[in-house]
């Protein structure tokens, strides 16, 4: 275990569990000149100033990986039937293919009728950062946070007007490893039951 003394603290994380709300308001283009000292709100994508990209739970796999091509983006949040959140489905996902190849083999089906809610990323098995505490951290204390916690896409979740939890962005490893040149690459810490099977199987996360 790598004990080097750091300046940077890991964020606080709190469950997904009772979540279901997004805020509403392309991506943004990160500084050349961005550090470990920068504002963690330089890499966060607000959902109040761009739009979240969603998916339908019963979408099609390849429905999904064609939305993220045409909008060049690698994350989607899925939606039920109600509208409310229940999990991601990210680029890496879809082209790791051991979910899609499981899902397929599970119940018998072909490619075709794999769904996006049969291999999405639950909500129950992601965590969130408040956004109050976002304004106040750096990137040294993002980085730090993804590599305690081996999460690729953490949430960040503010109140609305009613007092009720919603998502008002996301960190992504993939930007924050780019923009300062860090490796965030590695396996996921598993927090609960179906995401310790999930690493014990090979679930690309």
């Amino acid at each position: 275990m790598n004990t080097t003394p750091t300046p940077y603290s890991p964020l606080p994380l709190k469950e997904m569990d009772s979540v279901t709300s997004i805020c509403r308001p392309g991506h943004h283009t990160a500084s050349a000149s961005l550090n470990m000292d920068s504002s963690a709100l330089a890499l966060l994508t607000d959902f109040q100033q761009v739009r979240a990209f969603t998916v339908s739970s019963e979408s099609g796999v390849d429905e999904a990986l064609q939305t993220m091509k045409q909008n060049n983006i690698h994350m989607l949040l899925v939606l039920n039937d109600q509208g409310e959140f229940t999990g991601v489905i990210s680029a890496r996902i879809l082209f790791g293919g051991s979910a899609v190849t499981r899902a397929m083999q599970e119940r018998g089906i072909a490619r075709a009728d794999v769904t996006v809610d049969m291999i999405k990323l639950a909500r129950e098995d992601m965590h969130s950062i408040d956004y109050e505490r976002i304004e106040r951290a750096t990137l040294g204390d993002l980085v730090q946070t993804l590599k305690t916690s081996g999460d690729r896409h953490v949430l960040v979740t503010d109140h609305d007007e009613h007092g009720g939890l919603r998502i008002r962005g996301v960190i992504s490893a993939r930007e924050v490893s780019n923009a300062l040149g860090v490796n965030l690459d590695h396996p996921p810490e598993a927090h609960s039951f179906s995401a310790i099977r999930s690493v014990v199987l090979g679930h690309d996360l």
